[in-house]
Order: structure tokens, then sequence, then C-alpha cells
């Protein structure tokens, strides 16, 4: 028989808090990378980011999974993974230099559809009805938000979408990696094929770094690597039905962060398509835990 992990009232509280921190600094990461995409390419961008948090991702790997966790069965598998987290990482990044940081961040909320799509696609998971509706109301609440055929449709939009398309993938595809491989040496290979993999790039898009931006690299390599570091322990902490519904807090960082910064505040239709694609996903959730529960 499966063993259920019990969690008490003061873990589920402290994975609460995690999951909620950790998506505010990728909230965070995201508007530094919008800011930064005005004087960079964006795999330079990667690259640095990637570079600098290397070494953070390496201590932390250390200190939570030892030393095992620097070995891998599978080196060639983390290469492509990483090649895909890097081309989703490119897209969203770039859509972020023609949409507002709300917008596009309601957009990537589909990428658990994509996800429950794929699992019946793939990997032959059977799908009821009650998550192959969410899928078709989420999809719904995309198409409120992007508006095709409207006069306020931009095909920028469409970038989000890739984006949680190639997430999903990316969450797919750690199926088939060894088994005995934990989820630090996941997070360490995926940093390191994003620096490998984007350094190829530099001869072609480098520039030279401004001094006084200097600190928005460093912050951006500190708070992606917290904010993925915090969300992945919140899992250790919490049931994932509800740290995984936590994720959906980054609207409310998205549109904050937004407004204060390029006073952006996206319109009534955004906010409503946005919280189709929410409750799509919390149904999905709570089947979810309903079926672990069965």
């Amino acid at each position: 028989m499966p063993t259920t992990v019990q969690f008490n009232h003061s873990q589920t509280i402290f994975g609460i808090v995690l999951m909620c921190i950790g998506v505010a600094c990728l909230c965070v990461n995201d508007a530094i990378a919008k800011q930064l995409n005005d004087g960079y390419s964006t795999f330079q961008i990667l690259f640095l980011r990637n570079l600098i948090a290397f070494p953070f991702a390496l201590a932390v790997v250390l200190k939570f999974g030892g030393r095992r966790a620097l070995r891998s069965h599978k080196p060639v598998m983390h290469l492509l993974r990483g090649l895909i987290w890097l081309c989703a990482a490119f897209i969203f990044f770039t859509s972020l230099r023609y949409l507002e940081l709300a917008e596009a961040t309601a957009l990537i909320f589909v990428a658990p559809l994509f996800i429950t799509a794929l699992s019946a696609l793939l990997l032959k998971e059977h799908v009821g009805i009650w998550r192959w509706s969410a899928v078709v109301i989420g999809f719904i609440g995309v198409l409120i938000v992007v508006r095709p055929g409207a006069a306020t449709f931009q095909a920028a939009a469409i970038l989000p979408l890739v984006t949680a398309l190639f997430y999903a993938i990316l969450m797919i595809s750690a199926r088939w990696v060894d088994p005995r491989e934990s989820v630090w040496t996941l997070m360490l290979y995926l940093v390191g094929a994003g620096a490998l993999l984007s350094a190829l790039a530099m001869p072609f898009v480098w520039s030279p770094v401004q001094s006084a931006d200097l600190w928005l690299f460093f912050a951006i390599a500190f708070f992606g690597t917290a904010g993925m570091t915090m969300m992945t322990q919140a899992f250790r902490f919490a049931p994932a039905s509800v740290v995984a519904s936590l994720d959906y807090t980054a609207m409310i960082w998205a549109t904050l962060l937004g407004w204060v910064f390029w006073m952006e505040l996206p319109d009534t239709l955004t906010f409503v398509g946005a919280a189709i694609i929410i409750a799509s996903g919390g149904i999905i959730i709570l089947r979810e835990r309903a079926n672990a529960q069965g």
C-alpha cells in the first residue's frame, strides 16, 4: 500500500509561508527581467542569471541533498530538460518586452491544463471528465484574456501560452529522469544546463554590462534561485494540494509590481479571464487531491 504522509499544523503553515514567499520571489525575478530587457539580449539575461545562480544552487543542493545529489545517471536527459527550460524562459522573457507583467503571468497559469492534457496524450494516464472539463474552462479563460480578433489583441499574447506548453513538457519530462535522482539533482542540472546552453549564444549577442545594472543581475539570480528553492521546500512541509493552489498568488504580486514600476493595470476582462483560468486549475488540484485520497 502507498504510504500517506502526515503533516502537522505547524508544518503546513510553514509550507504555506514558504510557497507564498517563493512565488513572490519569482514574480520579482520576472519584473527584473522585464527591466533588463531594455538594454540586453534575452539570452544574455538568462546566461548571467544562471551563471551567477549556479554557486548558490550548488550550495543549496549540497545542504539539502548532499554530495550524492551531484551525481547524474542520465546527464543527456538533464541537458534536454535544460534546453526545454531555456526555451520556456527565453519565450516568456521575450513576451515581457510587449505585454504587461500581470497579463503574461495570467496566461502562464494555463500550464496545469497543458500538463493534464499531455499526461493523457504522452503518459497515457486516465484523465476523467472533471479534469477535461477544467481544461476546456481554462481555455475559455485564455480566450477572454487574449481576445483574438479584437482591436486589443496582441500577437505577443501567444508567447506566454507557448511558454506554458514548454513548462508542461518540462514537468512531464521529469518522469523520464532516473528515479534514483533527487529533486535537488534536477534543480542543479537545470541551472547548469541553462548556463551552458545559453553561453553558446554569447559571442553573437553579448553587450557590455553597465555597472549600474550589475546589482540587477545579482538580484535576478538570487530571487530566481530563492524562489525555486522555497517552492520546492514548501512541498516537503505541506500537502501538495494546499501549496500548489498558492501558485496563483503570483497574479497579485505581478499586478502590484506592474503597477508600481510601470503603471500597468490590467483591464477588467484580463482579471475575469485570469479568474477563470485559476478556477480551472483549482478544479484540477481538487481532483488530484480526491484521487490521492481515493
